[in-house]
Formats: structure tokens, C-alpha cells, sequence
């Protein structure tokens, strides 16, 4: 999994999970709120941690809506790709990091921990979060069902999740990243935010 860390430093890379965030966004957006209504920009700043430099303007904003009718005004946020929750690292530096905690040698993970800026800390907090928060998700429960067996097991989040599906580490990264977009938004069907 060597490439996988170098991915992290690659603009390609983020640009194409912003494409993936507007995409989700325009989707939302076409929908409407459930009360019919059309739905207006209301989109909230984020300042996400563990990205290169140069990564762009758009990256410290989230996607989200809300109802232009009066009397309903309701939120809507949809998945993202780029943002894990109300995590301040990008999803990508989480899933990365948490397979690389559990695949790469101490010395390739400190490296990769210092050009990120990771503590030791947050990274067995967000080993924790795979293993217990996400693992004993409702989602997870049900979508693990969607994946080819063996599904991977806790112990073995977020590893095994990225090595499930196909395609270089940038396509894997990249799909595992939008098969846990619904646990993103508490406001997306299925979704719970964490």
C-alpha cells in the first residue's frame, strides 16, 4: 500500500472527490425537500485539516441546502465524499491513515503522520472510531451486506474496506470514500453523522 500514502499529497486526487461532492450536491439540490419546496444554497465553512497546499478555495465549504419554503425552511446536507462526518481531517487522510496504522512499518506511518500533521493521538482515536463507533453503526451493519464476503470485521476497518474494492489505490480510495458517504449526513436517507 505504499502508493496509497503518496495519494494524499496529489491534487489530482482532490479535485476529483470535489467533482464527487458537487455531483452528490446537484443531485440533492434537483431533488428538492420532502415538503416539495425548491432549495436554496446554504453552505457552512469547514476548515479541513490534512491536505495539501494549493488545494483550493472550495474546500472550506460544505455542501448544503435549505427549504425556500416559509414555514418549512428544513436543512438538507448531502453525503460527502470529502468531508467524514464532523471530523476536522478530510475522509481521505482518515481512511488513509487508518489503513496505513494497520498495514505500513512505525517508520513509513510516522513519515506519513508528520507530513499530514497527525498526532499519534488522534490517529488511535480515529482507530478507536473505525473500530467501534463506525463498526456498531446501523449503517455499517446493513451495508456491510452489500459487500462481497468476507466482509471485512472491525479489527480489520479500514484496510480490508479499501482492498474490497477494484480498481488502482486512487479508485479504491475514491469508492470506499463514497460507499460510507451516507454516514456523513445525518440529513441523507439511511445516513446517521457521526
Amino acid at each position: 500500500m505504499p502508493y496509497i500514502a503518496a495519494l494524499l499529497q496529489e491534487l489530482r486526487l482532490y479535485l476529483r472527490l470535489q467533482q464527487c461532492d458537487d455531483d452528490l450536491a446537484a443531485d440533492a439540490r434537483a431533488a428538492g425537500c420532502e415538503c416539495g419546496g425548491k432549495l436554496h444554497s446554504a453552505r457552512y465553512r469547514r476548515k479541513p485539516r490534512g491536505g495539501p497546499t494549493g488545494i483550493g478555495e472550495g474546500y472550506d465549504r460544505r455542501w448544503s441546502f435549505c427549504c425556500a419554503e416559509e414555514g418549512c425552511r428544513r436543512r438538507v446536507t448531502p453525503p460527502s465524499v470529502r468531508f467524514l462526518g464532523r471530523k476536522f481531517y478530510l475522509g481521505a487522510v482518515v481512511v488513509v491513515l487508518g489503513a496505513l496504522r494497520q498495514t505500513a512499518s512505525m517508520m513509513r506511518l510516522a513519515s506519513v503522520r508528520r507530513y499530514v500533521g497527525v498526532s499519534l493521538r488522534t490517529l488511535r482515536r480515529w482507530a478507536a472510531w473505525w473500530q467501534t463507533d463506525f463498526a456498531e453503526s446501523h449503517f455499517w451493519r446493513a451495508a456491510q451486506g452489500l459487500l462481497p464476503p468476507p466482509a471485512p470485521t472491525a479489527a480489520t476497518l479500514p484496510a480490508a474496506l479499501l482492498a474490497t474494492f477494484n480498481g488502482d489505490e486512487e479508485a479504491r480510495l475514491v469508492s470506499a470514500l463514497r460507499f460510507v458517504a451516507p454516514i456523513t449526513t445525518a440529513s441523507a436517507k439511511g445516513g446517521a453523522a457521526f
